[in-house]
This record gives C-alpha cells, structure tokens and sequence, in this order.
C-alpha cells in the first residue's frame, strides 16, 4: 500500500462511549483535509467494550487500523505502539476522551507546513478542575521547560504533530511520551506550539490522578540525565563521589581538631561514623561510575551505534572495498545528540 500523508494515533483505556463519536468526527474532518490518511487505535487493555467498538468500526473503514494490548500497559507504551506501527509522513497523537478537537488537525499541518518539525498542542483554556489537574500542570510543565531548555506551556497535551523523521530514534518508557518533544529537540528539530481547543469530557472517567504528577518529576530526572550525562556517566558518580569523600575528609579533619584540641573524644563525637560513612559512599559512587561508563560503551559499540546525528555529508567518497569503518558509517543508524 502507499504511504498515507498523515497518521492518527490514538491510545484508548475504557473509553467504550467514546470510541464511535470519536472515530465519527475524526474521519468527517480528516476528509476535509484532502489528504491521505490513516487512524491507528491502540486498545491498552481496556476491561468494557471498547475493543468491540473498534471492531465493528474497523470493518467499515479501511483506513483504521486497530492494535490490541493483552494488558493494561499504560499511555506511553500504547502510543509507543503506534507511532512504531504508523507509515504516515507526519504522526498526529491525540486523546481518545474526545477532549481534544479533532478540527485543531488542520491547524496543526499548516504549521507543520509553515517550516516547523513538531508543533504541540497548548490547552490555553483547560476544561479541568483547577487545583486537581490544572495547578499541577502548570508547575509541571515550568519545571520541564526550566530544565529541558524546551519552552512548552502545555507538555501534557496529547494533540502534537511531527514530522515522521524527527521520531525515528526516540524511544519511550515510563511516562516518557509527554518529553518527546525534548527528544526532538535534541536531534535538531524545530519544535513550536499552537493554541488548540479543549473539550470538558463527555463519557467515561479520567485517568489521570495527582499521583502522575509525581511520575512525570522522577521521568524528568532520567530526561535530565540523559541530555547531559548519557555519554558520560562517570561526571555524575565521580562529582557526587568526590563531594563524599570531601566531606568525609572534612569530618575527619573536624574530629582531629576536637581530639587535639581536648574538646572530644573520638568516642564522644559521631564524626568518626560520618568519616567512614561518607568514605564508603564516595568509593562506591566511583566504583558504580566506572561501571556505567562501560555499559554506556556496550550499548553504543554493540549495536554499532553513533552518539552523533549527520544532517547532510557533502562530496562523500564512496566506501573502498574492506573499509568496515565506512561500511559502519554508511549503514550504521545515528542516534540522538546527547549535550
């Protein structure tokens, strides 16, 4: 089959009520758009009847494609699914809850179109309750764009389009989905945001809790690692193992002065126990550093992969005949730029 031009990818958890309404207003307004599409809806689990729903509708429209999970395994692995799954030339990820707006699709192409790599959705006026969703939100998404550099106001919102070639080395785990505009980034990408319409929902129950807020902080401490550690480990063990050791130096130093000087005893001060303590702690942090510098050189060596990504070569010589070298250049797959 020929590549569509745009692909529609949608998680769905439970949401038996909204899978037919949904699909309805989706497939009327990417008609409109005169473009080639398909819609990759992705069961993750689901416990009602929202399979049965998908059924029925994927064997009237053969531009929906419908994956199945056995198991509830969460957002991000159900758009992980998709977005691996999808052929389109531009991906367009989107809630299934019907509060997002199926009409912001176009908006968001033309953006894509004006030049852009990925263009996310902001929910400028959320259908939420303030301090349940909303507040939280907020904090979040400063805190994620203070420490990733990547200025969004609304990282959680689902509605985004990307250009299918900025995706194509980004994988996810956790809740990781909601940074991929970050990947993004990483690679070069020119990431903007737009103004899309957000909808109160009308059936089902939300999933989201406080308890994802939490999440989303400790995803941002890997995103954090990654960007600016992934290839270099040891700076993050060996700092925080020469502050260990420093401040075990410190004690003992301390503890010297209080014998010397007649204050104290070493029995009578527990700057002995900090000494050893914070010794034990900085030999380990060096020991675990030296050990994530050769993991970090077995993922990369073994799959003969780069930590660079090649925009375009000019004048390349063609590879000679038992240069594995080129041979490893030409065919090896650039990974994201880590900073």
């Amino acid at each position: 089959m020929d590549r569509p031009q745009i692909s529609v990818v949608i998680p769905l958890f439970n949401e038996e009520d909204n899978v037919q309404p949904l699909l309805d207003e989706l497939f009327a307004e990417l008609e409109k758009l005169g473009r080639s599409y398909e819609i990759i809806c992705i069961d993750d689990g689901s416990r009602d009847g929202t399979f049965n729903e998908l059924q029925h509708y994927a064997a009237r429209r053969e531009e929906l494609r419908v994956i199945r999970f056995r198991l509830n395994f969460g957002q991000t692995a159900a758009m992980s699914a998709g977005i691996e799954s999808a052929r389109g030339d531009v991906i367009v990820p989107m809630d299934g809850d019907l509060q997002n707006d199926p009409a912001d699709i176009g908006k968001l192409l033309g953006q894509l179109d004006a030049g852009s790599d990925v263009v996310s959705g902001w929910r400028r006026d959320r259908k939420d309750r303030e301090f349940g969703r909303k507040l939280p939100s907020r904090i979040a998404n400063r805190l994620i764009s203070t420490i990733s550099g990547v200025r969004l106001h609304d990282y959680g919102c689902s509605l985004k389009a990307y250009r299918r070639d900025v995706l194509r080395d980004v994988k996810l785990y956790g809740e990781m989905h909601r940074f991929i505009p970050i990947y993004a980034s990483w690679q070069g990408a020119r990431v903007t945001e737009m103004v899309v319409k957000h909808r109160a929902r009308r059936a089902g129950t939300s999933k989201y809790g406080l308890s994802r807020t939490f999440k989303v902080l400790l995803d941002l401490m890997v995103v954090k690692f990654l960007a600016s550690y992934a290839t270099k480990p040891i700076y993050v063990f060996g700092g925080f193992g020469f502050l260990s050791l420093g401040l075990a130096a410190a004690a003992f130093v301390w503890a010297v002065y209080y014998k010397l000087a007649g204050l104290k005893d070493f029995v009578e001060t527990p700057l002995p126990l900090v000494t050893v303590m914070f010794t034990l702690v900085g030999a380990l942090s060096l020991l675990m550093g030296l050990l994530a510098e050769l993991v970090i050189r077995t993922y990369y060596e073994s799959q003969g992969k780069r930590p660079y990504l090649v925009a375009e070569e000019l004048n390349r010589p063609p590879t000679l005949k038992g240069d594995t070298m080129g041979a490893a250049r030409r065919d090896g797959v650039p990974v994201t730029v880590i900073r």
